[in-house]
């Protein structure tokens, strides 16, 4: 005793093509949108607590930090941690 609906109902859905999800746009827009908004208030942050009263040096320090988040974004994106781990054991290895 089935219904004409339900039948008709999953014969629609056996005819549907599966659809994937993907995050490409997402990603992209964070890298081209979200990035650099980041690095631009990161810089002003510096820029105004540690250049105005002249400590040069205590920005040189935190702009290194901003330098190695920054390459452990540029690893996060290329997926290039694979070869530098396989590099890195290269040279334990022999």
């Amino acid at each position: 005793m089935s219904s004409p609906i339900l039948t008709a109902l999953v014969d629609l859905a056996q005819q549907q093509e599966p659809t994937s999800v993907d995050t490409d746009n997402l990603r992209t827009w964070i890298l081209d949108n979200v990035v650099p908004l980041l690095l631009l208030v990161v810089a002003l942050l510096l820029l105004y607590l540690g250049g105005g009263r002249g400590d040069n040096a205590g920005v040189m320090r935190r702009l290194g930090g901003v330098v190695i988040a920054l390459a452990v974004i540029g690893l996060a994106v290329t997926n290039a941690g694979e070869g530098i781990g396989r590099w890195l054991a290269g040279l334990f290895t022999g």
